[in-house]
């Protein structure tokens, strides 16, 4: 733990200099770009070493979590913006599972900060709940215009990759740090991470996991999801050898504008591509790995340990979709979860959206992308929403759809159903 804390801080020291004082071919940064990471680096790096203090107090005080283990944890993998969030907010209302909050990525991943904030809101509930109220009020006024992108709650189910960011190897930290490769590595995890540093980080991730079950009862199944994990799907099931595994997938040409679309706020806020852009190349080339990697290594998985879901499914027929996956995996259904997800069902094909992304609309050519895609569209029939896909035949024929189709005719993406 202390070498990976030493590793972490110089790695910081060094990202925050090159900030600054970018490394020769860059253009210096530009004055918001300064002026907004004279803010973001001292808090971050305050709220990092409170982790860590919390870390070290979990080693003394907590050791009993490294004796937790982790039974067919389910892990929600998929390429960004292809339905991961819906369906891990769905699962996350069966009591046999527990996953990660907001609360807890952010501010508490520690078994120590936990019992802390845990008490304080126990406290906080025989006086009134004044704290929780006023909570409720700051996320309802600075949160609710992020829902129809990515809907934000403290006390909702959170993608757990942001435990990740005391080691400074969340995938989230390029918007910050646009030209750090020790953080984009992360989006070719399994093909590019020095060895050394992929043990360390999923060992690292692993404890992470043990913490939360250590405070949330080991009975407990673990649920986790995250869109930025495609690049570990070999990691993962290496890690967990007995993990189940839900794969969501949705047409290259939806998800890819609708992604690009929605790290722009960050893009901006960070001033980042004022050292020239990347984002754009980075995430084609990104999606292209993370529709074969999750192509390629899920299916070397027995069948009860795999299911690739299409995200139109999820909007259009939730209950006949889900319902079987979840006895292939052999997680119990309760008449409340039921009768839950027969209400989720409902509300998914009533769900609209003002959000709409085009290819054109982030810079990109439809018929390019279809073309790049192309291998992703052989194996994976996007079209049939009728039950849930598996693959195609590695030997199948890309669709019918030509590229000059799709160039008179973009794709438009509606994201009808969180993200």
């Amino acid at each position: 733990m202390l070498q990976l804390f030493l590793q972490s801080t110089r790695r910081f020291l060094r990202l925050s200099w090159q900030t600054f004082f970018p490394p020769r071919g860059l253009p210096r940064p530009s004055f918001k770009r300064i002026l907004v990471m004279l803010l973001f680096l001292p808090l971050f790096a305050l709220v990092q070493m409170i982790h860590w203090l919390g870390f070290l107090l979990d080693e003394l005080f907590y050791r009993g979590y490294r004796d937790v283990t982790l039974e067919q944890p389910v892990f929600i993998l998929g390429v960004p913006r292809s339905g991961t969030t819906f369906l891990h907010r769905v699962l996350s209302d069966h009591n046999a599972f527990t996953t990660f909050s907001t609360w807890e990525c952010f501010f508490a991943p520690s078994i120590t900060q936990r019992r802390f904030w845990l008490g304080l809101g126990k406290l906080d509930a025989k006086i009134g709940r004044p704290l929780q109220r006023s909570l409720d009020w700051i996320q309802t006024r600075l949160l609710s215009g992020l829902d129809g992108i990515h809907a934000t709650r403290m006390d909702a189910a959170e993608e757990d990759y942001l435990t990740l960011l005391p080691i400074l190897s969340s995938f989230i930290l390029v918007l910050p740090f646009p030209h750090a490769d020790s953080i984009w590595r992360m989006g070719s995890f399994d093909r590019d991470m020095p060895a050394t540093e992929r043990d360390a980080i999923m060992k690292f991730y692993r404890a992470m996991l043990q913490k939360h079950l250590y405070v949330h009862g080991p009975d407990k199944r673990l649920l986790s999801k995250n869109a930025a994990f495609a690049s570990l799907a070999d990691g993962l099931s290496q890690t967990f050898p007995d993990a189940r595994f839900f794969c969501c997938l949705r047409d290259p040409l939806e998800a890819l504008p609708s992604q690009l679309s929605s790290i722009q706020a960050g893009i901006v806020l960070f001033d980042a591509e004022s050292q020239g852009p990347v984002y754009q190349q980075k995430m084609l080339e990104l999606f292209e790995y993370y529709y074969q990697h999750l192509l390629d290594s899920l299916p070397q998985h027995a069948a009860d340990r795999v299911a690739f879901i299409n995200m139109q499914n999820l909007q259009t027929q939730l209950y006949s979709t889900l319902l079987p996956l979840l006895n292939r995996f052999d997680i119990s259904v309760s008449q409340e979860f039921l009768t839950h997800l027969q209400a989720q069902d409902e509300r998914s094909k009533r769900y609209t959206t003002a959000h709409r992304y085009s290819p054109a609309s982030v810079g990109l050519s439809a018929a390019d992308l279809h073309t790049r895609f192309a291998p992703v569209y052989a194996r994976y029939d996007f079209g049939a929403a009728l039950e849930s896909q598996e693959l195609k035949a590695q030997e199948s024929d890309t669709p019918s759809s030509s590229p000059d189709a799709l160039a008179t005719n973009p794709v438009v993406s509606t994201d009808s159903g969180p993200c």
